[in-house]
């Protein structure tokens, strides 16, 4: 179990009790062999004082309480003697030596034990060039131990922590409930989420190694020593660069990544990736230093269906932003129609059809954070989703969603069934008691679909990373929510042998602008995708090529929903063929949103590291899974694509 601590600059948390050891994958208190070779041995630092990006690489002082004390590695008590122990450590990769051997892969999975489809470090390249000039770049990578952790900040149980020691940030599987967000947010793909285990784990910065005062185990692997580990900013020995960025790298301003590089053969203008993304890597002067950025690679634009591969892991999270905007917007009518004079919708008017639709809802999101949580890896501990408040979007969305669930059940209650409480409270204090729910749930629920929005304001995912998110959940909220009561209450009414068209006409109104709000952030996402290149553009152009036929087909059904609402607003019809338009109007409407929402999952393309021709390469395992390579454990593609 660890003792963990933070660092100076507040970003790690205190575990909850009951972790693992540290990064939870083999850091066993270390035993060196009696010829353990040179090169495997820690360098001392350069004296560098500050990194690259002005951060102190001293994390602790010398004084400092933190100084001196165990990891408590299994248990162990033992405190390594490395001078550098409280200085930021980092990897460095010469690009220009790598032969793409896979050692530095095979000791770190030996290492941690890894089963074949989870690979801490992986080898991916890009190339360019023509015959008989061609020129390749290898890229070792694993994870970064950043300065600033996205991965620590965005997961929601605390299963992150940076350590002074080493600067390592540590992660343990056994706090981790399998969420897959830190998967999300890091440019890297350091995080590694096993659907088998239902956990993420990742790399640990072999700090049982270094505690010994031995370089990770991949380090020690190399065989070409283009892989080298020490103190960040110390360059090894016969290194001449350290720089922040080579051809396939992420944007390194995202997290301020400890890893630096050295490549100084010349290349050409263009380097390809290999994998199935349809990114180039092209070179561009910049101020007093050039850089290779991500551009979208030419392909021919032959529009597809792709209707199968709408459905992905994320199925749950689809139905569960849907549903959970529909209820917050459906009970935003109900309760504040009344008070805008729109007293058909109030509890005196129809008490049976509001307390139901009141009930009905609660039903519905009962059933969606139902379907969230079965979503993780480890749903038991659905309840550590609140640990991290302070920093992690998923735990404040989790926290508003269930202020504004609970508000609106006990709204309900008081409302529906008073007798219930009517010998535990006074009238007027369960008077009070239900407009106070009522308005925390009103204010709760769109607070809880702005949550909802932050959580995909990802740098590492730039499709998502756009205010048309927010415009997307809110259209959904006002128009599925007003669909909904306009529903219920047409049958209601008609039921009543009552006219429902004017009551419907009104409702019309919040239906249409939602869908102008999608429609607008729509034009606007595609847009400003293009303007921005790289993986935004290529999330685009994916979307115009392998599911273009279903984004032409959503794009359809938007416009056709508009002007279904605003014709039947304005046309008023009543009786069987007005119920009958607004059922087909509904139809439209729910599956044109089941389809965006698809979408929006299967779109993304992250800024992560090039894969290889087969090795994370999502082709490749799509092919491997079409013809039964999967099968093969030694393929390390799973069966299913979970």
């Amino acid at each position: 179990m660890l003792d963990v601590r933070v660092d100076k600059q507040g970003l790690a948390f205190l575990a909850p009790p009951g972790g693992g050891a540290a990064g939870g994958c083999a850091t066993h208190a270390f035993k060196t062999r009696s010829d353990e070779p040179a090169y495997a041995a820690l360098p001392p630092s350069s004296g560098a004082q500050v990194n690259q990006w002005g951060k102190s690489i001293q994390l602790v002082e010398d004084d400092d309480k933190l100084a001196g004390q165990s990891l408590k590695i299994n248990d162990s008590a033992a405190i390594g003697t490395n001078p550098d122990r409280y200085k930021q450590h980092g990897f460095h990769f010469t690009a220009d030596n790598c032969i793409a051997c896979h050692a530095c892969e095979a000791a770190c999975s030996e290492k941690n034990d890894l089963p074949a489809h989870i690979s801490f470090r992986s080898v991916g390249y890009v190339e360019g060039g023509s015959y008989p000039d061609y020129r390749r770049v290898n890229i070792s990578m694993a994870c970064n131990h950043c300065d600033d952790p996205v991965c620590l900040k965005g997961c929601p149980t605390r299963a992150y922590t940076k350590f002074a020691e080493y600067g390592a940030v540590l992660q343990d599987p056994d706090i981790c409930f399998g969420c897959g967000y830190c998967t999300w947010v890091c440019p890297y793909n350091a995080p590694q989420l096993d659907p088998n285990k239902g956990e993420v784990s990742k790399c640990n910065m072999c700090v049982d190694r270094l505690e010994v005062g031995l370089k990770p185990a991949c380090v020690s692997a190399c065989l070409a020593g283009a892989l080298d580990f020490g103190v960040v900013e110390t360059a090894p020995a016969n290194r001449v660069q350290t720089k922040l960025a080579i051809p396939g790298f992420p944007d390194p301003e995202i997290t301020h990544p400890n890893i630096r590089f050295q490549q100084t053969r010349d290349l050409p203008r263009e380097m390809h990736r290999t994998d199935s993304m349809p990114l180039i890597y092209v070179k561009k002067e910049e101020a007093d230093k050039v850089r290779y950025r991500p551009q979208v690679a030419d392909q021919p634009l032959e529009r597809q269906w792709n209707l199968n591969k709408l459905s992905s892991r994320e199925d749950p999270i689809v139905i569960f932003t849907l549903i959970s905007q529909t209820v917050v917007g459906a009970f935003l009518i109900l309760f504040l129609a009344p008070p805008a004079s729109l007293e058909v919708l109030s509890f005196a008017a129809h008490p049976v059809a509001h307390t139901t639709l009141l009930f009905g809802l609660l039903a519905l999101e009962t059933f969606a954070l139902v379907l969230s949580t079965a979503h993780l890896g480890k749903p038991h501990r659905f309840y550590r989703a609140f640990y991290n408040l302070r920093y992690s979007p998923v735990s404040r969305e989790i926290a508003a969603i269930a202020v504004f669930y609970n508000a609106m059940a006990i709204y309900t209650l008081l409302l529906a069934v008073p007798g219930l409480f009517s010998w535990l409270l006074p009238h007027a204090l369960m008077q009070g008691l239900q407009a106070f729910s009522g308005w925390l749930a009103a204010a709760a629920g769109p607070v809880a679909v702005y949550a909802m929005y932050r959580i995909y304001r990802i740098k590492a995912r730039p499709f998502w990373d756009h205010w048309q998110v927010l415009a997307s959940f809110c259209g959904s909220m006002l128009t599925l929510g007003s669909l909904t009561v306009a529903m219920v209450y047409a049958g209601v009414l008609m039921a009543q042998r009552e006219p429902f068209a004017h009551l419907l006409a009104l409702l019309a109104w919040p239906m249409a602008l939602g869908l102008v709000i999608e429609g607008s952030g729509l034009i606007a996402h595609a847009r400003d995708l293009n303007r921005r290149g790289g993986e935004a553009a290529a999330s685009h152009l994916k979307q115009r090529t392998t599911f273009g036929k279903t984004y032409v087909l959503r794009n359809i059904g938007l416009a056709l929903g508009i002007a279904s609402v605003a014709a039947l607003g304005a046309v008023r019809l009543d009786g069987v063929p007005g119920l009958a338009a607004w059922v087909f109007a509904a139809a439209l409407i729910v599956a044109t949103a089941f389809i965006g929402r698809a979408l929006f999952y299967v779109l993304v393309i992250p800024t992560t590291m090039p894969g290889a021709f087969f090795w994370r390469n999502q082709g490749f395992e799509d092919h491997a899974r079409a013809t039964g390579l999967a099968r093969m454990p030694q393929v390390g593609v799973l069966p299913d694509a979970h």
